[in-house]
């Protein structure tokens, strides 16, 4: 199977190494250095994205957005989709996915959303958790290529859900974040013994192998990304609109929202997402002054 990959971030990179590993695969970034590692593992790196997609059958894309998304389908583009499955990866608007899905239908193409949960651990060890959402019968034919990258893919329903689907998993994600890191530090505003505090939280009903994660992130002071502050904030906008037009009341999304666009605008955009954390240590040592 020839299978292509678009867009190597801090999620792309590890997902595309992990397809290099049993497919023939091609692959494209928008900052070429980028693409080194994934020719070093065998892949061939493509000039431009139609170039991606006229040599493979089927097409992951992980892109930041849907402007990003946007600016890749000139004609040539959707000119090399005809017969192809283009699988977009991407946390986007549900209504973008119905506009990039007719698109690649209008191009003689079969289009799957695959939003997936889970942050670059688990991309690397290929157990992330894909929330499928179009035709079942394509969904059902790209399965071989989603064992590589996916613990399971959960078939949602039509388009549109698989995204609805990522907006309510990632908003117990980002509320269990600022939580944590608000938590944190409470104790170390307290004085606790954090080491301590952590035993507690890892020992209890509430842990997880997330919380044993960030938890250690906290105490290691170690803000390297697994899923950026930056995507972090994007993702609260998205499950806000989404509750704005469900008439869904979401009270913790706007409150966390405004913690990230905050941590964003204090330059700590491209840091983990539990980075967070500093909002809070900030605020404290300014109440205390």
């Amino acid at each position: 199977m020839r299978v292509g990959f678009l867009g190597l971030g801090v999620m792309g990179t590890p997902m595309a190494m992990n397809l290099a590993r049993k497919f023939q695969l091609t692959v494209w970034n928008r900052n070429p250095a980028k693409c080194q590692p994934l020719e070093q593992a065998g892949a061939r790196v493509a000039a431009t994205p139609a170039e991606v997609v006229a040599e493979s059958e089927i097409i992951f894309v992980m892109l930041f957005d849907g402007p990003a998304i946007q600016s890749i389908l000139n004609d040539e583009f959707k000119k090399a989709l005809r017969g192809k499955i283009l699988v977009n990866t991407s946390s986007v608007p549900a209504d973008f996915s119905h506009y990039l899905a007719k698109e690649v239908g209008d191009a003689g193409g079969d289009f799957i959303e695959m939003p997936v949960s889970g942050s670059t651990g688990p991309a690397e060890q290929g157990q992330l958790v894909g929330m499928m959402a179009g035709d079942p019968v394509v969904a059902e034919r790209i399965k071989p290529a989603l064992e590589p990258i996916t613990a399971t893919a959960v078939y949602c329903g039509p388009i549109g859900t698989g995204l609805m689907t990522k907006y309510a998993v990632n908003l117990v994600a980002i509320t269990m974040t600022c939580g944590l890191g608000e938590a944190m530090n409470l104790a170390r505003v307290q004085g606790l013994n954090l080491e301590a505090f952590k035993q507690v939280l890892d020992a209890g009903p509430m842990a997880s192998a997330y919380s044993k994660v960030k938890t250690s992130k906290m105490l290691n002071e170690d803000w390297s990304a697994q899923a950026g502050i930056a995507d972090c904030y994007n993702s609260t906008q998205l499950i806000e609109t989404a509750a704005k037009e469900s008439n869904a009341q979401a009270p913790l999304i706007h409150l966390c929202g405004l913690l990230y666009k905050h941590a964003v605008q204090s330059g700590l955009g491209d840091e983990d997402m539990i980075a967070v954390h500093k909002v809070f240590a900030d605020a404290s040592l300014n109440t205390n002054r």
